[in-house]
């Protein structure tokens, strides 16, 4: 009798198992997240990210799977692995600056899309307003305009003799143009005159540099980083070195890089934050719903080590306030 039983018992489990085979499977899944940036890898603010993931509890390979993807400047590849992610049916895609953004927009309207920055996501059509975006975009925006005055501000304190400066932007840049009505309020406090040069591509940062020395700026300033200027940093710092240029920009890669300093928002916070507008969205959210945050932290770093090579004399009060200094 008991073996008969024990038999019935071991059929109707079976008659369980074959009649919900996806119960082993939903027990062991987990949530696939898209990571897709148009830079390269790897780099200070994507392990922002994985240290949000890490704060929240979330352990990848074990609690959350991400598909990283880097395309390395190449639009054409963006727009691949953006298919690419949207093929792997990932439930959201964090997307890593504008490009990226654009590129996973351009994949999916359904997929919820975490923008980790954005220098104007209404401006850029991301989103209806900041407080309510609508569709499937939200995130982190770095719309603070008011730091390229601050920008200006610092460099002066630390060049006092500046008269003239040459300002590397991009016209086609989401908020290039508030920047510049901020930029041009705060040079006509200190008296400094600008000198405009757009920089839409690798080959126009040579004769941006060159057109600097022609007119007799005393520094270059970066307005708005965005993915050229952004991954030549590096031959922007060589060049301004050559030519015993002082240099200022907005985020700190290129100080680390030999830039002599920067002024604006914390980048690696936004990227630690977007972790958790990614949880709120595997948790039910709608992205439409959830506002968009403005940035809330700002740092000044000093590279001490190209003040020296380039004679200056970092003031005391700008060391004090400064967030990092590299000697």
């Amino acid at each position: 009798m008991e073996n008969r039983l024990g038999f019935l018992w071991a059929l109707t489990l079976a008659a369980a198992v074959v009649s919900c085979p996806t119960l082993a499977q939903e027990a062991s899944k987990i949530p696939r997240v898209g990571y897709l940036s148009a830079r390269e890898a790897p780099e200070t603010r994507d392990e922002a990210f994985r240290q949000g993931l890490r704060a929240l509890g979330y352990i990848e390979g074990k609690s959350i799977a991400v598909e990283y993807r880097y395309s390395s400047g190449n639009a054409e590849r963006l727009r691949v692995m953006a298919d690419e992610l949207v093929g792997l049916k990932v439930d959201v895609i964090v997307s890593a600056g504008s490009l990226a953004t654009r590129a996973a927009r351009a994949a999916t309207t359904t997929i919820p899309i975490v923008m980790a920055l954005d220098p104007d996501p209404v401006g850029s059509g991301f989103a209806a307003s900041l407080a309510r975006p609508g569709g499937n975009i939200t995130g982190l925006s770095t719309l603070a305009p008011e730091i390229s005055g601050k920008q200006l501000e610092l460099l002066k304190q630390i060049v006092p003799k500046l008269t003239r400066v040459a300002v590397f932007g991009n016209s086609k840049a989401p908020g290039n143009a508030q920047k510049i009505q901020q930029l041009e309020l705060a040079a006509r406090k200190l008296d400094i005159s600008l000198q405009y040069l757009d920089v839409l591509e690798p080959k126009d940062i040579e004769p941006a540099v060159r057109a600097t020395v022609k007119g007799r700026s005393g520094a270059i300033m970066i307005l708005v980083a965005g993915s050229v200027l952004l991954s030549h940093r590096a031959e922007i710092v060589e060049l301004a070195r050559k030519n015993n240029l002082p240099t200022a920009f907005n985020v700190r890669e290129y100080v680390e890089d030999g830039g002599l300093m920067s002024y604006g928002v914390n980048i690696p916070d936004l990227f630690f934050r977007a972790a958790t507008y990614m949880d709120k969205i595997l948790k039910g959210a709608k992205p439409g719903n959830l506002p968009i945050e403005q940035p809330s932290k700002f740092e000044l770093v000093i590279n001490r080590k190209t003040a020296k090579a380039l004679r200056i004399s970092i003031p005391q009060s700008v060391l004090i306030i400064a967030d990092k200094v590299i000697d």
